[in-house]
């Protein structure tokens, strides 16, 4: 089975077994919902477990799980990843894409010469994300990821399309 990560559990809350969870899903109603099961991930190792409740609480995810009732068994998955199945991701509109979707795309040129491979989408604090393109030679550059730049994105064929302007590399 594939997993993608939707957060990480940073630390435990209360006596009652809750975690601490930074997420990192645009759909926490959803992923968080009681009786969901998720994944946690720790060691290589993907335990299933399923959501007894959860709520928000200062910018990260509080939840509890039915196999995991109180602090003494939650405290052994601090730092644990938290998963969903791949086949549970929520249909996104076209020309949107999941980062997990984008990291590991082969980016090339118009021309299709290959740039780099993106390694990363990072946040910015404008209206756009920029991917991070590893060159063959180890740089990393930014590219900015609008439509001034990305022509396509193929995720069958695994590769981004960028038009190159001067400066960008």
């Amino acid at each position: 089975m594939r997993y993608v990560t939707i957060g990480k559990i940073i630390n435990t809350h209360g006596l009652k077994g809750e975690a601490r969870i930074e997420s990192w899903s645009d759909f926490n109603a959803q992923r968080y919902q009681p009786g969901r099961q998720l994944f946690l991930s720790l060691n290589g190792v993907e335990t299933p477990v399923t959501v007894r409740s959860s709520r928000m609480h200062k910018g990260c995810v509080l939840a509890a799980f039915a196999e995991l009732p109180d602090l003494t068994a939650i405290e052994p998955y601090k730092g644990a990843l938290v998963k969903i199945a791949d086949s549970e991701r929520e249909p996104l509109p076209a020309d949107t894409y999941y980062y997990t979707d984008l990291i590991g795309l082969q980016a090339a040129a118009e021309d299709g010469t290959v740039i780099g491979t993106v390694e990363a989408v990072e946040e910015t604090s404008g209206a756009q994300k920029n991917l991070l393109v590893r060159q063959p030679d180890g740089r990393t550059v930014r590219i900015p990821f609008v439509q001034e730049f990305i022509l396509a994105v193929d995720l069958a064929a695994g590769q981004v399309r960028i038009r190159l302007q001067e400066g960008l590399l």
